[in-house]
């Protein structure tokens, strides 16, 4: 893991080896670090077993094989996680939803994630989706 300081964001670099679970280790960041409000920039990778939740489904999706991961995004913080992974399989086939636990790497995931220092993020309700939602705050 690398961490650079800037004025207004602090980046971390870091390498998931075989058999760790993505959720797992990218809130163990998060906690460590005291991340109070980070995006996730860019992952590249491969993982053995996928978990996914499905838009508007109540359950998680399991798979089994050798997928690359095409896309992952979302943000994260000490204590708040949210993230949505895409990963296609040998013949090209394309899944995506919102990661849960059980996303286990292949051969390795490069995960870059951005702090903005000069923010936190929070959960309040909102009467309009019916859901706590996420507030972009500044830090106090």
């Amino acid at each position: 893991m690398l961490a650079t300081p800037s004025s207004d964001t602090r980046s971390f670099i870091v390498r998931l080896k075989p058999g760790q679970d993505v959720k797992t280790e990218l809130e163990a960041l998060a906690n460590a670090n005291h991340l109070q409000a980070a995006s996730i920039v860019s992952v590249v990778g491969s993982l053995t077993n996928v978990a996914l939740r499905y838009a508007n489904q109540p359950t998680t999706t399991r798979l089994q094989g050798h997928f690359e991961v095409v896309a992952m995004s979302g943000y994260l913080a000490d204590g708040e996680f949210h993230c949505h992974l895409a990963v296609s399989d040998g013949e090209g086939k394309t899944l995506g939803g919102h990661l849960m636990d059980g996303n286990v790497v292949y051969t390795t995931l490069v995960v870059v994630i951005q702090e903005h220092l000069q923010l936190r993020y929070q959960r309040e309700f909102d009467p309009k989706s019916n859901y706590a939602e996420l507030v972009i705050a500044p830090r106090r």
